[in-house]
């Protein structure tokens, strides 16, 4: 079965053009460094308005697989990022667009797989990366980082995902025009090590650099 996540807020073309034309005269991330040699592989998932970085279970990580816990036959899990208002009341009106543009709190989603990527959201919507020693080690310190925590240190939980198999936790930072989810997968790519642009606000922006990447890897990888 295709899983379709919260999508984040559709940019308006006016706003949209404004925002690029500001990120445009902003200062350019530094290129992230080198992970190493690859050790593993993950994957990019395109999801409509909407990415997700996913990675195997045994690759997460202690403290990000403990993000699971209770869900049984993880193979995969996967991470997206979202205003949380909307993605968690599903209000996807005029101005519950408008209002996600402002700096707000966010979510974060992790749905959790008993099968690869592809098999969940379509071969043709999922790139795989390969990610180094260092890389790994990076994007999982990223998503743990990304997951707030209560007073007593326990990831904060927000309720249920859309459908079985996924859970909204609070998510650190802020959702705005400026960093969508989007861009926090895009920095999530850059924690791994790999070199895609930092200030991404568009899915296809950030899957054709994506895909880009995976052809310079190996042909194979990319879809």
């Amino acid at each position: 079965m295709r899983r379709n996540g919260p999508p984040c807020p559709t940019p308006r073309p006016r706003l949209l053009a404004l925002a690029m034309l500001l990120l445009a005269g902003c200062a350019s991330a530094p290129p992230p460094v080198p992970g190493g040699p690859p050790v593993t592989r993950i994957a990019v998932v395109a999801r409509g308005w909407h990415t997700d970085i996913c990675l195997a279970y045994p690759d997460a990580g202690e403290r990000v697989r403990a993000l699971a816990s209770g869900f049984d036959g993880a193979r995969f899990l996967c991470f997206g990022f979202g205003e949380r208002q909307f993605v968690m009341a599903r209000e996807h009106g005029v101005l519950a667009t408008l209002s996600a543009l402002l700096p707000s709190r966010a979510a974060l989603l992790m749905t959790v797989l008993n099968a690869p990527p592809e098999a969940a959201f379509g071969a043709r919507e999922v790139v795989n990366l390969e990610v180094g020693e260092k890389g790994l080690d990076g994007l999982q310190a990223y998503l743990r980082a990304s997951v707030q925590d209560t007073a007593d240190g326990q990831a904060m939980r927000l309720g249920d995902g859309p459908y079985p198999g996924s859970v909204f936790f609070a998510a650190t930072g802020t959702y705005d025009a400026f960093f969508t989810c989007n861009t926090w997968t895009a920095e999530g790519l850059r924690a791994a090590a790999l070199p895609v642009d930092g200030n991404i606000l568009l899915s296809g922006t950030l899957m054709r650099q994506a895909r880009g990447l995976a052809r310079q890897q190996a042909p194979a990888l990319a879809r």
